[in-house]
């Protein structure tokens, strides 16, 4: 008797083998796109070079998105961006030598910023690697050395068969807290290898959840809950971990006023009545938080323009919630907890009791008026002027990017972000040329949403070309170019010598690149901005004024 199953024709051995078969012509640069695509990438940055065209070519024959910039710097910068906006990791693609480093300054950013980018870069030949001196074009003695102390980890692939494990491992140290680049190098011969490794289908990098002990966090309840006047500092951890709800939640169960850090932009409404808004440069907000029993500071290292310079000086108990381990008590001695800024604040509301204090509302107001009145002794009508007419043009989910430019340091502590992760600056690492091309890495994160850009004169020489890139890929950004005719805030701190440069006509230079520009002044700002930030495509707006920086506190 015949039975159905017995009919069933089995593969023979070569049929499995034809099956199992990777597609022909795939490289080591394959494996490194499908693990890429197996781990959620969609976006790619970065500038193709001699050694890293397998890496490229992969990424041509894949359904990567690939943004290339015009310098290595400027791609390290938009997707720097890219991480803070959707907080995924990002690929930033790079050749050997001179394009790596080129990205040095970009990865300082996202490394003092938290930004998860993932740099891979190619390198020299297997046998060059350990110091072999072979003469390869770009060699350096120990690449992977340039960027160790810069980035968060460093993984060296020395086999095809490495790379989708340590690009995973990669993927995983950039999105564990705290978020930070990593350096990812792959040997020019590796990347160009055939493979017979099946596709990369298996892939799985989770980020590990850094908890706070309970015992800490008991204890900071308690003593939350009978402080007299405890007051609360947010940092950038804040926003990065998406707990500004669960921040505002503890604030009004403690009726604890919250000032928040240049890098914490967004964490706490600004207008809320506990708001201390982010006055940190000002003496009478240093004396608020020296005064305070019990301060409680999350996602913040309270460095030194967290801390008026270095001239704070807390009297009463401090309570730290920092994910980054050598930030812990780094700065001031307290009870360190060691957690993700937004799973401390979860184990605190499910802790501490609500506190009364209708006093502090009443002391938030008086403490804003001082800051208030000491600014008008100083004729800053302009400067305060033109952040109203930019907070009014700017629709309040816009993302702004700000590079190192006096209106900038005034957006630091007077700007109202209106949301977290809204207001991004190059304030972590000090780099210039930042606001440009990261705002470009925004446009691509938040497609259709307008978005800008602030730079001085001297910073925007830094990224002209990248023009290209906005008109190449039609973005929705408006550049505001505040022409002063050098390094305006040099010049502010007493500093001569270099900061007058000579500039193009930047209305010129940006229609010469297809970018439509305008000169705009203090007076039709806002209308200008408006009507550019709704106009689709990339834009430039250069206003012509020498600003001034409010009188500093610390010295």
């Amino acid at each position: 008797m015949t039975h159905d199953h017995d009919l069933v024709l089995r593969p023979t051995e070569a049929q499995t083998a034809a099956a199992l078969a990777p597609p022909p012509g795939r490289t080591g640069g394959d494996l490194v796109v499908e693990t890429l695509r197996g781990l959620g990438a969609t976006t790619v940055f970065g500038l193709p070079g001699q050694h890293a065209l397998a890496l490229f070519d992969a990424v041509g024959r894949s359904d990567l998105r690939l943004v290339g910039l015009r310098t290595e710097n400027n791609a390290g910068f938009a997707a720097d961006a890219y991480g803070r906006i959707t907080g995924e990791a990002v690929p930033l693609l790079l050749s050997t030598g001179p394009g790596a480093l080129m990205a040095l300054p970009a990865l300082a950013e996202a490394a003092a910023a938290s930004a998860p980018v993932l740099a891979i870069s190619s390198q020299v030949p297997v046998a060059g690697l350990g110091g072999g001196r072979r003469g390869h074009l770009h060699e350096l003695r120990d690449q992977s050395a340039s960027f160790r102390d810069v980035v968060k980890s460093v993984h060296t692939v020395r086999t095809p068969s490495q790379i989708p494990s340590v690009i995973a491992a990669a993927w995983e140290s950039a999105l564990s807290a705290p978020h930070g680049p990593v350096f990812v190098e792959i040997p020019e011969d590796v990347l160009r290898a055939g493979t017979v490794i099946p596709q990369v289908t298996g892939v799985d990098a989770t980020p590990h959840e850094l908890a706070p002990r309970p015992e800490l966090t008991a204890l900071a309840a308690h003593w939350l809950e009978s402080a007299t006047r405890p007051v609360i500092i947010a940092g950038g951890g804040v926003v990065r971990s998406d707990a500004a709800g669960k921040l505002k939640q503890l604030a009004e169960r403690l009726n604890a006023p919250v000032v928040t850090t240049f890098g914490g932009k967004g964490a706490f409404p600004w207008t809320h009545p506990l708001s201390l808004q982010s006055w940190l440069e000002d003496r009478h907000m240093t004396d608020f938080l020296e005064d305070a029993d019990v301060l409680l500071v999350v996602g913040s290292g309270l460095g030194e323009l967290s801390s008026n310079y270095h001239t704070f000086f807390p009297t009463g108990r401090v309570v730290q919630i920092e994910a980054d381990l050598g930030k812990l008590e780094s700065n001031h001695a307290g009870l360190g907890i060691h957690a993700d800024a937004r799973l401390a604040l979860q184990a605190l509301l499910e802790t501490v009791s609500e506190r009364e204090d209708p006093s502090a509302p009443e002391r938030v107001r008086l403490l804003l008026a001082d800051i208030a009145a000491r600014l008008a002794t100083q004729d800053l009508a302009q400067e305060q002027q033109l952040l109203t007419s930019i907070r009014t043009a700017l629709p309040a989910r816009s993302p702004s990017f700000w590079d190192m430019t006096i209106l900038s340091y005034w957006a630091w502590s007077a700007f109202d972000p209106k949301h977290p992760n809204t207001m991004h600056s190059a304030q972590g690492a000090g780099g210039l040329g930042y606001a440009f091309p990261a705002a470009l890495g925004a446009c691509l994160a938040e497609p259709g949403t307008p978005v800008l850009a602030v730079s001085g004169d001297g910073g925007a020489m830094y990224s002209l070309a990248e023009l290209a890139t906005a008109r190449q890929h039609d973005l929705d950004v408006t550049w505001l170019i505040v022409d002063d005719g050098g390094y305006g805030i040099l010049r502010e701190y007493g500093c001569t010598t270099g900061t007058q440069l000579a500039g193009p006509d930047f209305v010129a230079l940006a229609e010469s690149f297809g970018v439509p520009a305008a000169t705009t002044a203090p007076e039709s700002l806002t209308s200008d901005l408006r009507k550019a930030l709704a106009t689709p495509g990339p834009s430039v707006l250069v206003l012509p004024a020498t600003l001034r920086m409010f009188a500093p506190t610390h010295v």
